[in-house]
């Protein structure tokens, strides 16, 4: 007569033990990532991607939203809203906001080793070296910036030498003759230009001394402070994403077109990855992983900005960067 009693409520049990690990298992911790511009192959986009398709994020107990900013730097101002948990920032633009306005940004972990910008000129244009800027029309893009006055001291160049013009972001200016010297975007910009079927030649400002460094994931301090686990599941997954990326660039790119939409070039999307893994990888990411940041790396870019008048004030770097959140 006891048996079944006791029967009712070892089933009882067993019953309230799945259904509390099947409410365990769903109740998933939402966040939202931002990329910095439109869906495209820059490493870490490709890193929450592919942690969310290949289901890393739920592994990690996240729910993820994935969103784009329209490249209007609205993606800064929703992250110091709360609005967005994560997004994307140069490293170099995550420098300067934080000196002005003193926005709390924090790199939760540096993907680009070296900057994105370098410079271009037709191949047949007879521009060779950096020392053939002299008398050439030199574009930027916005103001200009360090990486070109550094290119300029270090063949011994002054900046009245060139004729710099603001180009904005469309490089048939280059191929149309109206200037010299374009600035451009190296994980997609050349791709473009050679599609076209022009040939270049490039510079870029870090084989010419300048510490530059390229896209972070970025949070808030205050964020940070509230739930920094939940930020180490974001990082161990994305982290995850661009390994993934790294060992099979093709898979990765499957993933990518899935975001980028039909109309998107598929080889150009594989050259900005490729490019941008170039970019990720070296012997600090061989030892340490992707994504690991040093305090002299950053204060070099700050003192680099400094140097040029490109930062408002001084920053405390060991205040712009946290490694404790990486895998």
């Amino acid at each position: 007569m006891r048996r079944f009693p006791l029967l009712a409520a070892a089933l009882a049990v067993v019953v309230s033990a799945c259904g509390g690990g099947a409410a365990a298992t769903s109740e998933k911790e939402a966040m939202t990532f931002m990329a910095g511009f439109a869906p495209q192959a820059n490493l870490p986009f490709v890193g929450a991607y592919v942690a969310q398709e290949q289901g890393f994020f739920a592994e990690e107990g996240l729910e993820v939203t994935i969103e784009h900013s329209a490249g209007g730097g609205e993606h800064l101002q929703l992250l110091t809203a709360g609005e967005v948990d994560v997004t994307t920032q140069d490293a170099a633009v995550l420098l300067q906001r934080r000196a002005d306005p003193g926005l709390p940004l924090v790199s939760i972990g540096l993907i680009g080793q070296r900057g994105q910008q370098a410079f271009v000129a037709l191949a047949d244009s007879g521009i060779e070296t950096p020392e053939d800027w002299a008398g050439r029309t030199v574009g930027y893009k916005g103001t200009p910036p360090p990486d070109v006055f550094a290119i300029l001291d270090a063949v011994g160049l002054d900046e009245s030498d060139v004729e710099l013009v603001n180009v904005g972001f469309d490089p048939r200016v280059l191929t149309e003759g109206q200037v010299d010297v374009y600035p451009v975007f190296k994980s997609n910009e050349p791709d473009t230009l050679r599609s076209w079927g022009f040939e270049l030649n490039m510079w870029d400002a870090a084989d010419y001394g300048a510490p530059t460094l390229g896209l972070a994931y970025v949070a808030t301090e205050e964020a940070i402070e509230e739930n920094p686990e939940k930020f180490r599941a974001f990082m161990r997954a994305v982290i995850r994403g661009i390994e993934f990326a790294r060992d099979d660039p093709e898979a990765a790119v499957d993933i990518v077109m899935q975001y980028v939409g039909d109309d998107g070039d598929r080889d150009h999307q594989l050259f900005m990855l490729q490019t941008e893994l170039e970019e990720a990888i070296t012997d600090q990411t061989e030892a340490h992983g992707f994504g690991f940041q040093t305090a002299g790396q950053w204060q070099a870019l700050h003192d680099f900005l400094l140097s040029y008048d490109a930062l408002a004030t001084t920053v405390d770097v060991s205040e712009v960067f946290t490694d404790d959140l990486l895998p």
